[in-house]
């Protein structure tokens, strides 16, 4: 199967250039630095509520395994870089070392992950959207508690009531949201049988 094959990038512009892909992944970066300023601090963690994972996974299957990927890079690398792009305008190397760096870093591999399955047809359908999603946050917390654990030296039951927990409903909602719009946008686009 082709690197680009199926996607909602590929269905809605089937010939696409370098500034073309250049401007889709700075859009998903764009997009991914808008939904983290959607952040709601928790007082009980240092690890806010935010709408990363659901820009990062919905980017991700919309443009494909290097498209996603890169944008989710390129999100990581502006705010390594200075910008305020994380999470309450937070930037620079403090909050890629700090307890929620791991869910920063995860981010890449999430997407490019994501974008593979999408590319597979798997956003195709609710169902296979939900697994596609599932399987993206997934890669998230399997990077994101082990580095929370290890910057705040928490053992694994602190690390899940600090890292995992107080989350899952949150992520649990934005997954079906997302893996609901992908179809629908299928749909949409006269796209839905896979051809």
């Amino acid at each position: 199967m082709r690197s680009d094959a199926a996607t909602l990038r590929r269905a809605a512009l089937p010939e696409t250039g370098l500034l073309t892909d250049v401007l889709l992944v700075c859009f998903g970066a764009a997009l991914i630095a808008a939904a983290a300023q959607v952040s709601i601090p928790l007082p009980f963690t240092p690890v806010p509520i935010t709408g990363q994972t659901f820009a990062v996974l919905l980017v991700a299957a919309a443009l494909g395994t290097a498209r996603g990927g890169t944008s989710a890079l390129l999100y990581l690398l502006l705010g390594l870089a200075g910008a305020p792009v994380y999470a309450h305008g937070a930037a620079g190397v403090v909050a890629i070392t700090g307890a929620s760096g791991g869910y920063l870093v995860s981010f890449p591999l999430a997407a490019a992950l994501t974008g593979f399955l999408a590319e597979r047809r798997w956003d195709q359908r609710f169902s296979s959207a939900i697994g596609a999603m599932l399987t993206g946050n997934l890669v998230i917390y399997l990077v994101g508690l082990p580095w929370l654990a290890a910057v705040l030296h928490s053992n694994l039951d602190r690390t899940l009531q600090l890292g995992l927990y107080p989350f899952v409903l949150g992520d649990t909602l934005k997954l079906y949201l997302a893996a609901a719009l992908l179809p629908a946008t299928w749909r949409f686009a006269g796209r839905d049988r896979g051809s």
